[in-house]
């Protein structure tokens, strides 16, 4: 899959909600309820991202949880990146 240029990266993150670009990955955190809805969340999230075949990094921090986007085999943003980020903002 090929990386995305700065332009599509930035039409990308137009599209999306709360990402943001660091580097050459999208994050976005989330603020949950409790550390119960926070596990929930990130149980959906993995279903999705199971069902893509591409995973994000994932942190927990008691009810906060962030998501890391990148396609590490490409070395960067790809199309994978925010089609899953689009899902996963579906979730919320």
């Amino acid at each position: 899959m090929p990386l995305l240029n700065e332009k599509e990266i930035a039409e990308g993150l137009g599209g999306l909600s709360g990402w943001e670009l660091r580097d050459k990955e999208i994050v976005k955190a989330f603020k949950l309820k409790n550390f119960v809805e926070a596990v929930g969340f990130v149980n959906e999230v993995a279903v999705l991202a199971e069902k893509a075949d591409h995973h994000p990094d994932i942190l927990i921090q008691y009810r906060n949880v962030t998501l890391t986007l990148s396609t590490h085999s490409a070395g960067g943003l790809t199309e994978k990146d925010f089609s899953l980020a689009k899902e996963i903002d579906g979730l919320s």
